[in-house]
C-alpha cells in the first residue's frame, strides 16, 4: 500500500461531496493510517446551467475534466454517479469497483402530494432528462415538460418558483441527502424506466495502478457490479448520443438477471421495451442481447435519425 495521501477527484456540489465522502470514510474505516485528501474539480456540466444537456453534449460533461485529472495523475480514484458515465471510458482508465447500489428509482415530487397518475390533465413537469420525459410523455401526452437544471436543491426550489405542479428527480441522490420527506412517490419502472446506473456510485481508476486497485476492492458489491455491467453492456452496444432518449434496469434473483431496457423518440410517440433473463454469469451478454433486440425492432431507426439531428 502507498504511504502518499490519496486524492479523490470529484464535483462540489453538495451531492457529488456526499458520494466523496462516503467513499473517503469506507476507506479510512479499512486503512486507519491511510491520509485522503478530496480534490474538488469543476466539470463543463456543472459551468452550463441555462441549456439543457442533450444540447451540449450530454451527461459525459459531468465526468471529462475529472478523467482528465485521473489520467494526468492529478488525482489517484474519481467518484462519480454512475448515471453520468459515458458508454466509453478513456482508454487507460476502468471502473475500479462499484460499491452496493442506493434506490435506483426516480421520484415525484408534487404540489399537494399527488402521485403520477393523479396529476391533472395538461400538468407542468419540470425535468431536463430525455428518457424521463420521453417515458412520462408515452403515458400522458397531455403533460408540458418544463427544462430543470441545477444541484438538488435548486430544482427542488424550482417547483414553487417556476410554478410546476411536479418535479422528477432521482431517488439515490435525495435520500442521500436526507430529503426523502419531500418526496410524494416512487415511480414504478413500469412507468418511468431508470438510468443505467442510476443509484451506483462509480469510483474509477488508472488501469495501470495496482496498489489503488487492491486498496479500493473491498468497496464492491458483487451483485450491484454484475448488474451495472449488463445495463452498461446495454448502453455501450446502444450509445446513440446524448439526444436518444434510453434505458436499462437489472434486478437479480437466485442466480438470474433480469433486464428491461427501453428506447424511445423524445416525445414519446414511439417506445421500444422489452425484457430478457439470464444467468448471472452472462450479464454482459444479457445486455448486448437486449440491446439487439431493440436494434430488431426499429431502435435503430430512432437512434441514427436522433444521432444525425444532433450533429446537424
Amino acid at each position: 500500500m502507498t504511504a502518499k495521501p490519496i486524492r479523490i477527484g470529484t464535483r462540489g456540489s453538495k451531492l457529488a461531496l456526499w458520494q466523496a465522502n462516503w467513499v473517503k470514510s469506507k476507506l479510512e474505516g479499512l486503512y486507519p493510517d491511510l491520509h485522503i485528501e478530496l480534490e474538488v474539480i469543476k466539470t463543463s456540466g456543472d459551468k452550463i446551467l441555462d441549456v439543457p444537456l442533450a444540447k451540449v453534449g450530454g451527461k459525459g460533461l459531468f465526468v471529462k475534466e475529472i478523467e482528465q485529472a485521473l489520467v494526468d495523475g492529478q488525482i489517484d480514484i474519481a467518484v462519480h454517479s454512475m448515471k453520468d458515465m459515458p458508454g466509453d471510458l478513456p482508454e487507460s482508465l476502468c471502473i475500479g469497483v462499484v460499491p452496493e447500489r442506493e434506490v435506483p428509482y426516480d421520484i415525484l415530487i408534487s404540489q399537494g402530494d399527488k402521485p403520477i397518475k393523479a396529476l391533472p390533465k395538461g400538468a407542468r413537469v419540470g425535468t431536463s432528462s430525455l428518457r424521463r420525459a420521453s417515458q412520462l410523455l408515452y403515458m400522458r401526452p397531455d403533460i408540458e415538460i418544463f427544462p430543470l437544471r441545477g444541484n438538488l436543491d435548486t430544482r427542488i426550489k424550482k417547483l414553487t418558483s417556476e410554478n410546476l405542479d411536479a418535479i422528477i428527480l432521482a431517488g439515490a441522490g435525495v435520500k442521500r441527502l436526507n430529503l426523502e420527506h419531500v418526496i410524494s412517490e416512487y415511480i414504478d419502472p413500469d412507468i418511468i424506466l431508470p438510468a443505467v446506473g442510476q443509484g451506483a456510485l462509480c469510483i474509477e481508476v488508472r488501469k495501470a495502478d495496482p496498489p489503488v486497485h487492491e486498496l479500493i476492492a473491498p468497496l464492491d458489491h458483487a451483485e450491484t457490479n454484475r448488474i451495472v455491467k449488463s445495463e452498461r453492456a446495454f448502453l455501450k452496444r446502444l450509445e446513440g448520443g446524448c439526444q436518444v432518449p434510453m434505458a436499462a434496469f437489472g434486478r437479480i434473483d437466485a442466480d438470474t438477471l433480469t433486464l428491461a431496457g427501453m428506447v424511445a423518440e423524445t416525445d414519446g410517440s414511439i417506445m421500444h421495451h422489452q425484457t430478457i433473463s439470464g444467468p448471472v454469469a452472462q450479464a454482459e451478454a444479457i445486455g448486448h442481447d437486449l440491446a439487439g433486440r431493440l436494434i430488431d425492432r426499429g431502435a435503430d431507426q430512432i437512434i441514427a435519425r436522433l444521432s444525425e439531428e444532433e450533429h446537424s
